[in-house]
């Protein structure tokens, strides 16, 4: 199987992995993205954890005049929530599904495994960790909202899954109302999402990279 190329760190450095972390990065980023951040999170250095970041296929986005650049789906228009390209999310979902698969042939277990996101990757995580079968750990959405909640197959082992979502109050990529139509969203669907919002932009701050640290260790139990 030809698996999306990664960025992988684990912390500690050469520890004994029980945990696995799959970050999505952003339209135009790629896996080294949110590398830098591992080591801020304030993780205990007692239970080793596995980062896995991939880099997105280029292709060509149409709202960014067609240029070519790394990217999970293509836009089609501004309005990006409901001009998101459905087949290739999903694609993109697939392909996360694939190195879920490879952590647990490393032996990791899938209640061991976060997915996370941020803006383009956030709406593939959403959409690959609620329609995985089998129960993962949790989900972090990060300044991102959710194209597929009209036409998402949840699947049912997921009905408690922890998720964490984190807007900044002044985003003019990813406006903050999508963010709270999310977790209205995720709420209607049975689900009890934690929202925290920080004075930002379409970016991370220091204090949510903590908050980020904090909700691993509870959500990992690390």
């Amino acid at each position: 199987m030809e698996y999306l190329p990664t960025v992988e760190t684990d912390y500690p450095p050469d520890s004994e992995v029980s945990a696995s972390v799959i970050w999505l990065h952003g339209l135009g980023a790629d896996g080294n993205d949110f590398a830098p951040i591992v080591p801020q999170l304030g993780l205990s250095g007692d239970y080793g954890v596995r980062f896995v970041f991939p880099h997105a296929p280029s292709m060509s986005v149409t709202i960014n005049n067609g240029y070519v650049m790394p990217a999970w789906y293509d836009i089609r228009k501004v309005g990006m929530e409901s001009h998101a390209d459905e087949v290739q999310l999903r694609q993109s979902a697939h392909r996360v599904h694939d190195l879920i698969g490879r952590e647990l042939e490393r032996g990791i277990s899938a209640e061991q495994i976060v997915i996370a996101g941020f803006s383009q990757g956030g709406a593939v995580a959403l959409e690959a960790a609620l329609s995985y079968p089998k129960p993962l750990a949790g989900i972090m959405a990060l300044s991102t909202y959710f194209p597929t909640a009209d036409s998402i197959e949840i699947q049912l082992v997921q009905n408690t899954l922890p998720i964490l979502i984190c807007h900044g109050i002044s985003d003019p990529m990813v406006p903050e109302t999508l963010g709270r139509k999310s977790v209205a969203i995720l709420q209607n669907l049975g689900f009890n999402p934690e929202y925290e919002t920080y004075s930002m932009e379409h970016a991370v701050c220091p204090q949510q990279i903590r908050d980020i640290g904090s909700w691993l260790q509870r959500t990992l139990k690390i």
